[in-house]
């Protein structure tokens, strides 16, 4: 089966997470991939093969070599985003693409434009897959899932090439932030791994986001309002405050590299009551807990202007910058770097502008740095991939089986 095959198979299985399930995996769909993955497995050799009962699979490349070598790690997720459509993906190859708008849906006229998304310029001459224009894609991870898979297939039956053992794990539920929350780093053994879960050609990373989640819950009070002088409050317009008081430059669609935000990701409401998600992202620590105290003072404010108790918030961190946890042992970025050179395609160090199960595992003991899938306008209806990007991408892996 060839690298393309793989993902496309891959895709055509729904495994959408969500964020308001209390079962591990949020969603059961996500196990119809698993047992693919974990069939898949045995079916090209690997050993080990293991399914638990949260979904996640591992599996083990055994050393070919007598020589003294670490066991490394490769990881991708399961689940796609909840933010666009994850079923009934209809995806397609444009071949040696031309450099201008792709029309993706001409029924609903959903086009893939040049102006809005120029970097895809970057692929001209290229193959590449993209959707209907109404679902998203699933390059991320499906990629990386595909690429690891694809490069533990080459070794296999590539014997001559040397290798110490290597560890694989497909995990659940990355997208919601839950993905390395069962994920067993004594069973799995490696002395460091990789996440192939990155962006672009080229994508190496090793510092991310801190993150946290905002709830914001406001009590208001409903009367008539003809009668609502000095009575009413509209718990709906004091949200509107609330989002008001925050710095209107630091959302996401105007911040960029390490500048942090605070990103409104849903609002529901009426007169008695409102309900808002936010996440918090900044990779400085300090400017990371000057945004949540922020968050503090903006409630103390509405609640002394409206009321004890108009405002009640919730704050939850889910993953800090992986970087104090990489850099004691740079070497494993050192070695990326030098499997990225070799399998030609420079890397590009930047920061994660998101997080990964490598953020988490890192300081669970596993460090984790993050290497390209190949995809592009991830959790969207414009996500694409170029093939060569995910090809390099699995040469990669090879590559760092191959130096360590």
């Amino acid at each position: 089966m060839t690298l393309t095959d793989r993902f496309l198979r891959y895709v055509s299985i729904w495994t959408t997470s969500d964020g308001s399930s209390v079962t591990v995996p949020s969603t059961a769909r996500q196990l119809d991939l698993a047992r693919h993955l974990q069939q898949e497995l045995q079916e090209i050799g690997m050993t080990d093969v293991s399914l638990d009962e949260n979904g996640y699979v591992m599996a083990t490349l055994p050393a070919n070599t007598s020589a003294k070598k670490p066991t490394i790690g490769f990881i991708a997720h399961m689940d796609t985003a909840p933010d666009a459509p994850g079923n009934d993906i209809h995806p397609r190859i444009v071949s040696n693409y031309d450099g201008k708008d792709i029309m993706l849906n001409a029924d609903k006229n959903i086009v893939l434009s040049v102006a809005t998304y120029p970097e895809i310029r970057n692929y001209k001459g290229q193959d590449i897959i993209v959707t209907d224009g109404t679902t998203l894609l699933g390059a991320d991870d499906k990629a990386g899932i595909a690429e690891i898979m694809s490069a533990m297939e080459y070794l296999i039956q590539h014997p001559e090439i040397e290798h110490g053992k290597v560890r694989v794990a497909f995990t659940p539920d990355e997208e919601i932030g839950r993905g390395p929350a069962h994920f067993d780093v004594s069973a799995f053994g490696a002395d460091w791994a990789y996440t192939m879960d990155g962006g672009a050609i080229g994508e190496l990373e090793f510092e991310n986001f801190n993150a946290a989640s905002l709830a914001v819950t406001i009590h208001g009070i409903n009367v008539h309002p003809g009668s609502a002088y000095h009575k009413m409050k509209n718990a709906m317009l004091i949200a509107h405050r609330f989002i008001a008081m925050l710095p209107a430059d630091e959302i996401p669609a105007e911040t960029q590299d390490y500048e942090g935000f605070f990103h409104l990701t849903s609002i529901t409401g009426t007169v008695e009551e409102a309900k808002m998600q936010f996440i918090i992202r900044d990779h400085d620590k300090d400017h990371f807990n000057a945004r949540k105290l922020q968050i503090q003072t903006i409630a103390n404010t509405l609640n002394h202007l409206f009321g004890t108790g108009t405002v009640e918030y919730e704050i939850k961190d889910q993953y800090r910058n992986m970087r104090e946890k990489i850099e004691p042992c740079v070497h494993i970025v050192d070695l990326a770097t030098n499997a990225m050179a070799e399998a030609g395609c420079p890397a590009q160090v930047k920061p994660i502008r998101g997080g990964t199960d490598g953020a988490q595992l890192s300081f669970m003991g596993l460090p984790c740095p993050n290497i390209f899938a190949g995809g592009e306008n991830f959790h969207s209806r414009f996500e694409y991939l170029p093939i060569l990007s995910m090809e390099k991408a699995m040469q990669v892996i090879i590559k760092i089986i191959q130096l360590c």
